[in-house]
């Protein structure tokens, strides 16, 4: 019963723990395998996988900036973030923090970094200005040297970072955008009709959780930024009812 009851209340741990752990087991895997030897259907499953469980990385140190990792343990929770995104694209966990707490502030506003500039509404347009807010020349230059640490020292073959690695990234930052910043945030034909100027993108369960981790019940995140993902879906149908 005690065990019971420590995992309950360490849910954000367990959860996070097994995203990192399917994220280190599958990546060397596929990035050591011969490509030429996967079947097709494989080889694009592998692309999918990999670019859900980089958006998992992204989504524990979100968690993490909300405290939500490992709630008695801060330390612990931190620790979580900063691996997290670290492993997810060599992002500085502070920085980020910063912004991410500015998006919850001023919701799609000029202050707001992860709104668009004003002009670059359409969906790919605004990506691009998003990601440039992110990305730095210091960050380019940490990936440069990873890779080569990887093919000249790891000996893994070019293609493989290409397809497993580099790839499922720039898909899962698409993803992550497109669910959790477009769609949720882009300003409706009335306007924008709450205080924190987001909509909820209502789907199937299923469909939800592999879209982009439940994040397009963004309205429920806002409103309730202390709630970890898995029970957003619960809060929207209970405003529904």
């Amino acid at each position: 019963m005690m065990l019971y009851r420590y995992i309950a209340s360490s849910k954000g741990l367990v959860v996070a723990t097994i995203i990192l752990g399917l994220w280190c087991a599958t990546l060397p895997f596929l990035l050591s395998c011969e490509v030429g030897a996967i079947h097709p259907l494989g080889f694009v499953l592998g692309i999918i996988l990999q670019t859900f469980l980089n958006t998992g990385l992204f989504i524990i140190a979100h968690e993490a900036m909300h405290g939500l990792v490992c709630p008695h343990n801060p330390t612990l929770n931190r620790s979580f973030g900063v691996l997290a995104i670290s492993l997810y694209g060599l992002f500085s966990y502070e920085k980020l923090l910063r912004k991410h707490w500015l998006h919850h502030r001023y919701p799609a506003s000029a202050q707001d970094p992860d709104f668009h500039n004003g002009k670059d509404t359409y969906w790919f347009a605004w990506y691009l200005y998003f990601i440039k807010g992110y990305w730095h020349w210091q960050q380019f230059i940490c990936f440069l040297g990873v890779l080569i640490l990887l093919v000249y020292t790891f000996h893994i073959p070019p293609v493989n970072l290409g397809l497993f690695w580099a790839l499922p990234l720039g898909l899962s930052s698409l993803q992550l955008f497109y669910f959790g910043t477009f769609l949720p945030h882009r300003q409706p034909p009335g306007g924008y009709k709450n205080f924190h100027r987001t909509s909820s993108t209502n789907l199937p369960i299923f469909w939800s959780f592999l879209s982009c981790y439940h994040f397009g019940y963004h309205q429920e995140h806002h409103e309730h930024p202390d709630v970890p993902w898995w029970q957003l879906p619960k809060l929207y149908f209970q405003s529904k009812c």
